[in-house]
């Protein structure tokens, strides 16, 4: 089993960071886990659509090119499905049943993921209809899918 959590920009504040490498070290027990950053490309704060467009498509080529062709793809997209805990545990262990073993969870950009990354999504996967900081949601992403181990293993942490 392999989970590769593939996000644009990088982690700056040393909470996030901590964090981050708690649930990385929880998580290893369960599970391979791989944490890639991909530069964010570079923009001016106000940017016509066509500017937007061209920021995903930059950063979307970098995330698409981290991908390995094995790997089952899931975006976090705010229309995405959202699920419970439970719900996240069932899909995983559904498509681990089926063959599927190596995971790739998405976290774009500012200004959200390129259609080409959308394309490529096997699963769209929503927290929230709210926004969220990209380091917030890593930490939260990394937790659920912790989480969604021990309930699919039937172990008492998620109550």
């Amino acid at each position: 089993m392999k989970i590769t959590i593939l996000a644009v920009g990088k982690l700056k504040e040393k909470y996030w960071k901590q964090a981050i490498a708690e649930y990385e070290k929880r998580l290893g027990a369960y599970s391979k886990i791989e944490i890639i950053e991909v530069p964010d490309e570079k923009a001016p704060e106000n940017m016509s659509d066509k500017e937007v467009e061209q920021v995903k498509e930059k950063e979307g080529q970098r995330l698409l090119a981290k991908v390995k062709p094995q790997s089952t793809v899931v975006t976090l997209e705010i229309k995405g499905n959202m699920l419970t805990s439970e719900g996240l545990a069932k899909e995983l262990e559904s498509r681990m049943t089926r063959g599927q073993s190596d995971f790739t969870f998405i976290i774009g950009g500012s200004n959200g993921l390129h259609q080409d990354v959308l394309n490529r999504s096997d699963y769209a996967l929503s927290f929230s209809k709210m926004t969220f900081p990209h380091q917030m949601m890593r930490v939260v992403l990394i937790e659920q899918v912790y989480r969604a181990f021990k309930i699919m293993r039937g172990e008492a942490y998620h109550k």
